[in-house]
């Protein structure tokens, strides 16, 4: 058996059952798939029955520990030689296997490799499926661009080293074991993985070829919660591996405080030119005076705002072109925006928590943790 496929659940059948369909037609067969139920309220064992005579599956359930552990579950039990851990809400291409076998066999550069064994993990880029909604095309959109994100999801270059992400990873079985598989964070959990691996010596590589449709959230309000939480894991994943923060990590943090400011001073400015306005037409002396503090109240908060109206407008020609849809490009403004304050939200409570109060990890973000 050359690959396990490890999925962890929770309440969400419709999703595995479009997951394991999706199995059924790899041009790739050798390959068994686990499917960890992780205390569901509603469970997908219906599911995974009818695909019980097409693929090499296996089902368990178990009482509710956290992503992590559920898939750490799953590979204590798997027999491939590469763990291969997916997330319940992706979808993959029927070559999505046979460009995994190439990309473990080639480098990047194309030139064939001596040794297989040089690569001890890999992972790879998602994307957008046709028939996921308006919203989630656009949050596919805010998590994939070289204008959110840098690009590193969607497969393009980088402004920063690339680690694997549980989405659509793979690892050596015998490595997962050695280093203990995912911790008990409960966000963040699949870099701090991917840290450790690097950390102890082992090669990680972005395969580009073998990417996944990532379905995400399905509205803006959960969209909000996922990146807020993935900006206070950034700061516990700093405390942990120290010197792992780079430029592109602070970067939603800049644009939130940036977003801040700039809206004061839109209001401040508003109200001054609201004040003009009294000042001119209020039947007091200051009439020219009140004219020329509305003029400059209006020009202030234009100009505020033109940074932020010219990188909508970039976002929403960006993503109207590659989704060849004005409204998901219209719609990629209010996601970019979502992606990258929330997570500088969760980044400076982190911050403020971890750093300025020195609470620790558990005792800050009780949640992000399971018993």
């Amino acid at each position: 058996m050359n690959y396990s496929i490890i999925v962890p659940v929770y309440n969400r059948p419709d999703e595995v059952d479009e997951l394991l369909q999706s199995l059924t037609q790899q041009t790739v067969k050798d390959f068994e798939v686990i499917v960890v139920e992780d205390g569901s309220q509603i469970p997908c064992k219906d599911v995974c029955d009818k695909y019980a005579n097409i693929l090499a599956l296996r089902y368990f359930a178990k009482p509710n520990s956290g992503p992590g552990q559920s898939r750490n579950y799953g590979a204590e039990r798997a027999q491939g030689e590469w763990l291969i851990i997916l997330d319940s809400d992706v979808v993959l291409p029927p070559e999505y296997l046979r460009y995994v076998d190439e990309g473990l066999r080639l480098k990047d550069e194309g030139l064939r490799m001596k040794d297989e064994g040089l690569i001890d993990c890999w992972g790879g880029p998602d994307a957008s499926h046709p028939s996921f909604t308006p919203v989630q095309k656009a949050i596919s959109y805010s998590m994939t661009s070289f204008f959110t994100t840098g690009g590193i999801r969607g497969g393009k270059a980088k402004l920063d080293k690339f680690y694997p992400r549980s989405y659509n990873m793979g690892i050596r079985r015998e490595v997962y074991q050695q280093l203990g598989g995912f911790s008990k964070m409960r966000f963040g959990e699949d870099i701090d993985f991917s840290y450790r691996i690097v950390e102890a010596g082992y090669q990680t590589r972005l395969l580009r070829e073998a990417w996944v449709w990532h379905k995400r959230r399905t509205d803006f309000r959960k969209f909000f919660r996922q990146v807020y939480n993935s900006g206070i894991a950034r700061i516990n994943l700093e405390k942990r591996h120290p010197g792992t923060m780079k430029l592109v990590h602070m970067l939603p943090m800049v644009f939130t405080v940036g977003v801040a400011f700039l809206s004061l001073i839109v209001v401040v400015a508003l109200l001054f030119a609201l004040l003009g306005l009294v000042a001119a037409y209020g039947g007091q002396t200051g009439c020219n005076m009140g004219l020329v503090l509305t003029i400059i109240g209006l020009m202030t908060a234009t100009a505020a705002l033109s940074p932020l109206l010219l990188y909508s407008l970039l976002i929403c020609i960006d993503s109207s072109i590659q989704n060849r849809n004005l409204w998901v490009g219209l719609l990629s403004v209010p996601a970019a925006f979502v992606q990258l304050t929330g997570y500088g939200l969760g980044f400076l409570k982190a911050w403020w928590k971890r750093m300025v109060l020195k609470q620790d990890e558990f005792t800050a973000f009780e949640k992000n943790f399971y018993k």
